[in-house]
């Protein structure tokens, strides 16, 4: 049999049970749900899991010596191979982005007064370019390909939770 420790989790975070449902995109009921000890989908576990930043197994506790689920270990294991696939994807962009501004910046000291437009150009707006594209286009589509991995990006700095009634920046709250 096994044991749920969601809300020690949850806890040691500083999350209510509200910051947990909004960061995992379950509902408020789903997670008193999940910690009263009922039952969910491998999905919601894994949502959960991801919300928390832990694998799924490590969301419960064995007790009297049995094993997890091999439902729960596949799910825990599809997840970090999907994580894995989406962080290559991301870093293989990353490389052809500095690679092409290697050739760009060889160019830009062979253009003369030029030089220095090009390298802006390339180093500066193509970066916010690329940025924008990554957020608006590539991650939702990864998102897609690998519903189980989670983004690397920060949410914007201006996105803000509501947690016990007010607006919370730092994901503190003092309510649990």
């Amino acid at each position: 049999m096994n044991r749920m420790q969601i809300t020690t989790l949850r806890q040691n975070l500083g999350w209510t049970q509200e910051r947990l449902a909004t960061e995992s995109g379950v509902g408020v009921r789903t997670v008193q749900r999940l910690e009263a000890g009922h039952d969910a989908s491998l999905e919601t576990l894994s949502l959960v899991s991801a919300a928390l930043r832990v694998p799924v197994r490590e969301l419960f506790t064995a007790v009297e010596g049995h094993d997890l689920d091999p439902r729960v270990e596949a799910m825990a294991l599809r997840t970090e191979l999907q994580q894995g696939a989406r962080d290559r994807m991301i870093a293989n962009g990353r490389l052809l982005f500095f690679l092409v501004g290697i050739a760009v910046s060889a160019i830009a000291l062979f253009s003369g007064q030029w030089g220095a437009l090009i390298l802006l150009a390339y180093w500066g707006g193509c970066y916010l370019l690329v940025r924008q594209f990554r957020r608006h286009v590539l991650e939702p589509r990864l998102d897609a390909a690998y519903p189980l991995s989670r983004t690397t990006l920060r949410p914007n700095a201006h996105r803000r939770t509501p947690v016990g009634g007010r607006l919370a920046d730092d994901g503190t709250s003092s309510a649990s």
